[in-house]
């Protein structure tokens, strides 16, 4: 009876564990420290600075451009998420970019929106969206969905290839065949079918299938390296940290601070984060999530060669001679 109540009360630890996980960094979404852009004048770009941080304290990080070409070069960039227009003569326009985070968008539309009716003007401002996300997709919904089947394929590659697969470089060799084909079909459903991905087929497909072979190689030389726990760890730690942190249905400066940052040097934010930019913004703000996921590729990698080392039998033991006799 204890071991089955010692049982019962592990799992209720578990749920509450993963509970916690998913729903915590959910609850505490605002925004801190979202960087955007205001063009226009010095004088007027710091009063609505000020308009900005009144209205939602610590929420904004302005960058003070001269121009909206130069707020519009920022937003493709994916330097800021969007851009206050300051006009001389009529309402401030906001442009905005919804493929970068609908959940920004709409926030930035609605402090516009909130600050035009404080300072009395009978206008509201002009909105534009310069980066749309797909008409098929015009909530982002369908892209956030896919970002579960991101963590659980690579999960389930990196488990499949550890537990039936023997040797851990067939192993390696079955994840990288598996991401390939995994990353092809995601797109080919996201895309080709759904509409939800805009952009490069082939480049959305590799982001794809470097995002699944970043987990699957962690799990596979968690493995090699530590045994079963070891890539237990690895895959709890990439549903329960990866998955909540990626920013993906929000944005990373979003979630609470310091968390959104380490999602983005987990493979699931820096997953979500890279393919938004070859989806949406012509490869712009790719190189830190590259990095990130061939990182946690080379880890992998690393840890299998000390897994394979440890298990390869030592040149220099004596061979029993009936033992090399029998093997002839």
């Amino acid at each position: 009876m204890r071991r089955v109540i010692g049982i019962a009360l592990g799992l209720s630890i578990a749920i509450g564990v993963l509970v916690t996980a998913f729903v915590w960094p959910s609850s505490e979404i605002a925004p801190r420290d979202v960087p955007i852009a205001v063009a226009g004048p010095p004088e007027a770009v710091a009063a609505v600075s000020e308009q900005l941080d009144e209205a939602v304290p610590d929420g904004f990080s302005v960058d003070a451009v001269s121009s909206e070409e130069e707020a519009r070069s920022a937003i493709a960039d994916r330097d800021v998420y969007g851009a206050i227009v300051l006009s001389p003569s009529g309402p401030p326009s906001v442009v905005t970019a919804s493929a970068a985070s609908p959940v920004v968008a709409q926030l930035l539309e609605s402090v516009a929106r909130s600050m035009a009716a404080s300072s009395g003007s009978s206008s509201g401002p002009v909105i534009e969206d310069a980066a749309p996300l797909p008409s098929d997709d015009a909530r982002g919904t369908g892209f956030s969905a896919g970002a579960l089947p991101m963590v659980f394929g690579g999960i389930a590659i990196g488990a499949a290839m550890s537990f039936v697969v023997s040797g851990v470089w067939r192993r390696v060799a079955g994840a990288t065949m598996a991401a390939i084909g995994g990353g092809a079909m995601a797109v080919l459903v996201m895309q080709s079918w759904l509409g939800v991905l805009d952009g490069n087929w082939f480049a959305n497909a590799g982001v794809y299938a470097l995002i699944l072979g970043a987990t699957s190689f962690t799990l596979i030389g968690l493995n090699a390296a530590l045994g079963h726990p070891g890539a237990a760890l690895g895959a709890a730690a990439m549903l329960l940290l990866g998955n909540p942190l990626s920013g993906v249905t929000s944005a990373p400066e979003l979630l609470p601070s310091g968390w959104g940052t380490l999602g983005q040097f987990l493979p699931p934010g820096a997953g979500g984060t890279l393919l938004r930019s070859t989806a949406f913004f012509d490869g712009a703000g790719a190189l830190q999530p590259v990095l990130v996921l061939s990182g946690w590729v080379v880890v992998g990698l690393l840890l299998a060669a000390v897994g394979a080392r440890r298990g390869a039998p030592v040149a220099s033991d004596p061979v029993p001679v009936g033992e090399a006799t029998f093997a002839k």
